[in-house]
């Protein structure tokens, strides 16, 4: 009669969560263990290799292995199956907005603030991510200081591979608001010796 081979599958590892990076790869933790029957002399060898089902960033997304492989006395009486059932997550890989910063200016009475340069995004690989939007910068307050904080809004992210970031707006910008140049000039009076002093009046520009 004949003898099969008995089936063992690979056990005791798993998936591990990780940054979005542009590729379907994955990384396993934990020790691989297999069970074999009896006394059998079997251990698991081999370099496995975890996929994604894609590279798109999501929740609790599927993870195939290969790449296990049997060793020992023993193992030519088993079939080995690859870990199943094994998912992980991909989370947003973050994108910074560059190539900008903030100008100085003269005291205005507002927070606004300017910028220049041109903004930029470096996506991943090969992905397709266009930055749109219209910066928005502003100062903490108003007042005249130097290397005053600026903060940015309203850049946004386009493409096809958009989803998979988290835009980070510009960070680290300062600059200067000095002082406003404020002019004093006295309006022209005059009087006949005797009468009263005129009201004297002054513009302040």
């Amino acid at each position: 009669a004949d003898i099969g081979k008995a089936t063992v599958r690979v056990a005791g590892v798993n998936a591990n969560n990780r940054s979005y990076d542009a590729t379907a790869n994955a990384t396993l933790s934990g020790a691989p263990t297999v069970a074999a029957l009896g006394a059998d002399v079997v251990a698991v060898g081999g370099t496995p290799v975890a996929l994604f089902a894609d590279k798109n960033v999501g929740v609790a997304k599927p993870v195939s292995v290969t790449g296990y492989a049997l060793t020992g006395a023993d193992a030519a009486n088993y079939n080995l199956l690859q870990p199943t059932g094994l998912a992980a997550d991909i989370s947003k890989a973050n994108l910074n907005v560059t190539g900008v910063s903030a100008n100085n200016r003269v005291f205005d009475g507002t927070v606004n603030a300017t910028l220049s340069g041109t903004a930029t995004v470096t996506a991943l690989g090969a992905d397709s991510v266009t930055l749109g939007g219209t910066g928005v910068a502003t100062f903490a307050n108003s007042n005249a200081g130097q290397g005053k904080t600026v903060s940015v809004g309203g850049y946004t992210l386009s493409g096809a591979d958009a989803a998979n970031y988290a835009l980070v707006q510009p960070t680290g910008l300062t600059a200067t608001i000095t002082p406003r140049p404020l002019s004093v000039a006295a309006g022209d009076a005059a009087k006949v010796f005797g009468d009263a002093d005129p009201v004297f009046n002054f513009t302040v520009g």
